[in-house]
């Protein structure tokens, strides 16, 4: 049996519950922004001063430059001016909108606490074809020795086992979840985001 029909199970069962036409599993939110930054090419993104520090990183991670303003959100933001939202504070039925990449976030403190992942929500399908590649080395949902490896990716998927959670807690999920609200320090403060890498 391949292990990894756990992870499409949960996928589907994610896109069906948002309203996607498709859903990629990732290791975390985290990893889901940095390859819709890198899938997207971006340049100059503009995001929130305050949100998590791993949003800068994957940004420049991929490439990108940051911009900070000083605005207050809820539950999800988009990263400026492309089509990503980072949706780690969302999670409720019917919640994607067409045209955007939506990153979502199942750590433990999340909507849905599997410990750790993500996805990614989108309606285009060759994206998701590169998400699958790029998150799991390059490699095809098939045993090692059956593949041909088509690209240098990442490793970033997810594991069954938490899939598996993600499938049981979804058996009973909710249809409708308030936005979560953290409290976040200004990233300005910090100095570190202002030149990309080196």
């Amino acid at each position: 049996m391949n292990p990894f029909v756990t992870v499409q199970q949960f996928e589907q069962v994610v896109a069906e519950y948002t309203g996607s036409p498709y859903a990629v599993a990732i290791d975390s939110c985290t990893g889901a922004l940095f390859l819709t930054c890198k899938y997207l090419e971006v340049k100059e993104v503009t995001i929130p001063a305050r949100t998590y520090v791993s949003v800068p990183c994957s940004v420049i991670h991929a490439g990108g430059t940051v911009v900070m303003e000083d605005v207050s959100w809820a539950g999800a933001y988009q990263l400026k001016p492309y089509p990503i939202w980072d949706c780690a504070c969302r999670f409720t039925k019917d919640m994607y909108v067409p045209g955007t990449y939506q990153c979502l976030s199942f750590q433990y403190k999340k909507h849905l606490p599997i410990g750790r992942g993500g996805m990614i929500l989108t309606d285009n399908i060759e994206a998701v074809k590169w998400f699958k590649l790029a998150r799991f080395h390059g490699r095809h949902e098939v045993p090692l020795m059956e593949d041909t490896p088509a690209m240098v990716g990442w490793h970033l998927y997810m594991e069954p086992e938490r899939a598996s959670r993600g499938l049981t807690l979804m058996s009973s999920y909710p249809k409708h979840n308030d936005d979560l609200n953290f409290e976040y320090p200004d990233l300005r403060k910090f100095g570190i985001y202002d030149s990309p890498l080196l």
